[in-house]
């Protein structure tokens, strides 16, 4: 059985967020988290949607494409967060900006406990090497949040990460 936030409006800000400040690519690894806004993102003809294999390959791509002239996003979850270090050294260094939209696992009600280290470290893993981080954890925000962290990262080409939290997405609930 799967629980969700009752209100599953925010994918659809996000989507709205990512048209009015022209973002024509999005790299994605396939997360249930990501799924409406993915399918939004999809349909729009005007949008380069990419299924990734590994996140970091996300973050090569947008740095090509933001030398290319174009505007990306790297939607993933909070455990590709980690596969992502190495890579950022990239952005780091060569001053991209990288929009960063991070559905969190490892937090409330998680059932998986694999999924713990990484949930309970990202947003600290990610400010300790210098991302900037921003959270969203209700819906009514969602919008505001991933503007304002759009906003950031193409004017100071800096990397942003706005982390979705758990109960914001919702959680699998096995014990029924």
């Amino acid at each position: 059985m799967t629980t969700e936030a009752p209100a599953r409006t925010w994918p659809r800000d996000i989507y709205d967020v990512f048209k009015q400040v022209g973002i024509e690519q999005i790299a994605y690894v396939p997360d249930a988290g990501h799924a409406q806004l993915i399918r939004d993102c999809e349909a729009d003809n005007a949008m380069n949607v990419v299924s990734l294999t590994t996140e970091e390959e996300g973050v090569a791509m947008l740095a090509g494409g933001w030398l290319g002239g174009k505007r990306g996003a790297l939607l993933m979850q909070s455990s590709g967060v980690g596969n992502c270090i190495n890579m950022l050294s990239v952005v780091m260094e060569s001053r991209f900006p990288l929009l960063m939209i991070v559905t969190m696992r490892g937090e409330w009600g998680e059932f998986n406990p694999w999924q713990l280290p990484m949930g309970q470290s990202t947003g600290k893993v990610l400010e300790d090497i210098g991302v900037y981080v921003q959270r969203a954890e209700r819906p009514d925000e969602v919008r505001d949040v991933v503007h304002a962290a759009a906003q950031m990262t193409f004017s100071s080409n800096r990397p942003i990460a706005v982390l979705l939290g758990q109960r914001l997405i919702g959680f699998k609930d096995w014990s029924k």
